[in-house]
């Protein structure tokens, strides 16, 4: 590889469902991924390698070939250009698969090419002994010229040292056509006659081919999905770009970092990693800590690590509680960006790794 700052260009994508992998193409405007990474989904958190986070619109799938195409709020001019492979890739060459994968931070892992040309699914694909899992799907496979040769999918399950990636000519016909592409509304490419369909149908309008089913439904959020971030909103924070998973939020509200997230299917929890205790004079921390003054909050130890924290049963979200629920959870995003501050003011306690100064 010739150059690490390519790998500004491969960023996360993260929704109500999980997370998965996606490039920018500067040429176009355009952040590639997978279909199946965004489906049921036209609004998306686009997250760099330096964690910041960008409204994204999905803009154009093709179901068919496994590819779709967003756009996002945000100045991207920064980015690296990264260019579409023009030679065919062979057996043995060397390959560089990028993404993020299990939701991890920013990974490469390097391999060959077992087969340019594996015919699975009823398409070619490229295939990889480099280690390919959940997460890098819709990232990019490079050559070692530094161009991308296919779009990473995930590998086969129970499959050990097989990835895959879609060439990089399916995309290049894809990309062929979108010089008049309307980047505000969601648009599915028919794979028969190529025509892109803004409405919601069954057969394409202008060839008749059937599309794929439920191709234009939206995944709805459950009803706690929606009690959170309704809390979440009111903390002034976007909920969409605070989405890490199912049930499961992540984000921070001035220095702290807030963790939303249900346990065991019982708890909702909200927890926020503060400070780090300070290494002689603990006494006075401690006995703060010991105190319970914070109510309805409460403090805990991980190792060296302070965390604060919210629990309540999820049955009680359901209850006359709920509006009491909610408000605890908006004031606790206000109380760690506060008590972090103080604890190292007061008892010269460090900021957590995860704090942002």
């Amino acid at each position: 590889m010739k150059s690490n700052d390519l790998y500004q260009a491969i960023c996360q994508i993260n929704h109500a469902s999980g997370s998965g992998s996606c490039f920018y193409l500067k040429r176009y405007g355009v952040f590639v991924t997978n279909y199946h990474v965004v489906e049921g989904y036209r609004e998306v958190a686009i997250r760099d390698r330096d964690h910041a986070s960008f409204p994204g619109r999905v803009v154009l799938v093709n179901p068919v070939l496994d590819i779709a195409l967003l756009s996002a709020e945000g100045d991207f001019s920064a980015y690296p250009e990264l260019y579409l492979a023009e030679e065919e890739v062979s057996i043995g060459q060397r390959i560089y698969v990028a993404g993020y994968p299990f939701g991890m931070p920013f990974t490469v892992t390097e391999g060959t090419v077992s087969s340019p040309k594996q015919l699975m699914n009823n398409g070619y694909y490229i295939q990889t002994d480099a280690a390919v899992n959940p997460g890098n799907s819709g990232g990019a496979m490079l050559n070692e010229k530094g161009e991308v040769v296919a779009i990473t999918v995930s590998k086969l399950t129970n499959a050990d040292n097989m990835g895959f990636g879609i060439p990089v000519a399916s995309l290049k016909t894809l990309l062929a056509g979108i010089g008049n592409l309307d980047r505000d509304v969601f648009q599915v490419q028919c794979s028969s006659c190529d025509e892109f369909i803004t409405t919601e149908e069954e057969y394409c309008p202008f060839c008749g081919e059937q599309l794929p089913v439920h191709v234009f439904e939206e995944r709805s959020l459950t009803r706690l999905a929606r009690f959170c971030e309704d809390a979440i909103r009111d903390m002034g924070v976007n909920p969409i770009l605070a989405r890490i998973g199912y049930e499961s939020w992540k984000f921070h509200k001035g220095s702290s970092e807030i963790r939303l997230f249900v346990y065991q299917r019982s708890y909702l929890y909200c927890t926020s990693p503060v400070n780090i205790l300070p290494k002689k004079n603990l006494e006075p921390v401690l006995t703060f800590l010991l105190d319970d003054s914070i109510r309805p909050y409460q403090w805990g130890l991980d190792g060296n690590r302070i965390i604060l924290s919210y629990r309540v049963h999820i049955s009680d979200i359901f209850s006359e509680f709920a509006d009491e629920i909610q408000q605890n959870l908006v004031r606790m995003a206000f109380r760690a960006d506060e008590l972090d501050n103080y604890l190292v003011d007061v008892y010269g306690c460090g900021f957590s790794e995860y704090t942002r100064l």
